[in-house]
């Protein structure tokens, strides 16, 4: 005991003071370093200011101030990669559900066995460490465990990576929210000389202006309230590695003038600070705004549009690239998959709402989509369901094979307002009455207590919505739910 944790830190987010402490000193037995929090608030600040890099967070669903899911949503800004496990009681199975779409690694239900909780850490530090690529430390080798297309499009991009790899020049990647860019971004670090240093990468939308500026250049003891230590930033953390500056659009203009400078002479001072200091370090940005559009609004400086702007490479949509969803699709329930298990047959209905749907969330809202498809099981649901949102959008839809609640909007042609809000209503009703249903193994008056609504109520609107019979595979416990979201 106390070998495993290896002073790997964890971030525990939990309210209540009996339950903190004790997975507080459960933890503390096996070898790990606890920062605690009592609230979503603090537990950003605490994942903010750590004094060293957070390996898991282990966030409790239901609490005052802000709730787990909220803050899970912000700790996917700040790190996209950084294992969450969420802790819940029995008798939130919809939240659990909530929380998987938002991306949790892994699930505890309370209370928490001992074991348990032993076992689930270290499989998912088991798994980053295994893992190819690191949020903040880049592989020496481009990983195999990213699917980047092979469209038309994507081939020139591929041919593009091979002649820069070995680059230092600056990178701006464009792209829609979704489209990999991070993950070229990655790539691209990994095939330089860079590959074997770290890889830092700040959202620039995700935080104010001025934690951006001392996030990224550091402060001297005293520069500010609260500034009780020096901090470096991520430009002399990341010396002799690379920066990727996710979200450059939205850097406030002020600072900006301030990254130009950094980039022209490879030089800059600490907040509150007087010493210049020199660093070596790579920059690249992505944004998914239109930068020419931002520089005639000015909100964008021309100059360090054309300091990044050495390499462009412009992502497409996935909208643009049919031809890549259903391997893409493949991929990723091969990689959420857990061992052993059989991936789902795509159904001839499923593939053809797959390459109908025009996916606003590019390769982020496809690998969601391999994640219920895995858990769920249902292709005839989620089908419809992309079919549905391809309506909402205006897209020319073919009859599902299903017939949806309501009276169907005629091919290619969008009804009225009206009708599609009501239409609308309808969907959002069935899908919460299909999920309390299956969370409930099909128990009615579970689900209506679920739902909050009178038991002869949830007749009623499963009667009028068309829910008959059971509809797909049924949840058994939070185990297996927790086993299918989970990433290998």
């Amino acid at each position: 005991m106390g070998s495993e944790g290896n002073g790997k830190s964890i971030l525990l987010v939990e309210d209540e003071i009996e339950v903190r402490s004790y997975l507080e000193m459960s933890l503390r037995c096996e070898g790990y370093s606890i920062e605690s929090a009592g609230d979503g608030e603090e537990a950003l600040v605490c994942l903010r200011n750590a004094s060293r890099p957070i390996s898991v967070v282990l966030l409790d669903i239901v609490m005052p101030r802000q709730n787990g899911l909220k803050t899970l949503r912000e700790i996917r800004s700040i790190d996209p990669d950084l294992p969450v496990i969420m802790l819940s009681g029995a008798s939130s199975p919809l939240n659990v559900v909530e929380a998987m779409r938002c991306g949790a690694t892994d699930f505890l239900g309370k209370p928490v066995d001992y074991e348990e909780l032993r076992k689930v850490v270290k499989l998912v530090l088991d798994a980053r460490r295994n893992a190819p690529a690191s949020p903040e430390i880049g592989a020496a080798a481009p990983s195999a465990d990213v699917y980047l297309g092979n469209n038309l499009q994507m081939r020139e991009i591929h041919e593009l990576m091979a002649q820069i790899g070995g680059s230092e020049a600056t990178v701006l990647i464009q792209g829609e929210t979704g489209a990999g860019k991070e993950v070229l971004a990655r790539q691209l670090h990994a095939r330089s000389p860079r590959g074997v240093r770290p890889l830092l990468k700040l959202n620039c939308a995700a935080l104010p202006s001025e934690l951006v500026e001392s996030e990224l250049f550091g402060y001297e003891r005293g520069a500010f309230t609260g500034a009780v230590q020096k901090k470096p930033g991520m430009f002399e953390q990341a010396d002799g590695g690379t920066i990727l500056l996710d979200e450059i659009g939205d850097m406030d203009f002020k600072l900006q003038a301030k990254l130009l400078q950094v980039l022209q002479d490879r030089t800059f001072r600490r907040l509150g600070g007087r010493d210049v200091i020199h660093v070596d370090v790579r920059v690249m940005a992505a944004t998914h705004c239109d930068l020419e559009s931002a520089i005639a609004n000015r909100l964008f400086r021309e100059d360090l549009y054309y300091r990044l702007n050495v390499i462009n490479l412009r992502l497409p949509p996935l909208r643009e690239c049919k031809e890549d969803i259903l391997p893409m699709l493949q991929f990723f329930m091969k990689r959420h998959a857990p061992p052993g298990s059989s991936l789902p047959v795509l159904t001839p209905n499923l593939v053809q709402a797959l390459t109908i749907y025009d996916w606003p969330g590019n390769a982020r809202e496809l690998e969601n989509t391999a994640r219920k498809l895995l858990i769920f099981r249902d292709t005839d649901k989620i089908a419809f369901d992309l079919r549905s949102k391809a309506a909402r959008s205006g897209s020319v839809v073919t009859p599902a094979e299903a017939p949806p609640p309501g009276p169907p909007e005629p091919v290619g042609v969008r009804a009225p307002i009206l009708e599609r809000v009501t239409r609308a209503k309808q969907e959002a009703e069935t899908e919460a009455i299909r999920t309390a249903l299956h969370s409930t193994r099909w128990n009615r008056k579970q689900a209506a207590d679920l739902l909050k609504i009178d038991y002869k109520a949830l007749l009623y609107k499963m009667k009028k919505l068309g829910i008959e019979g059971k509809i797909g595979p049924q949840p058994k416990e939070y185990s297996e739910a927790r086993q299918a979201a989970a990433t290998p």
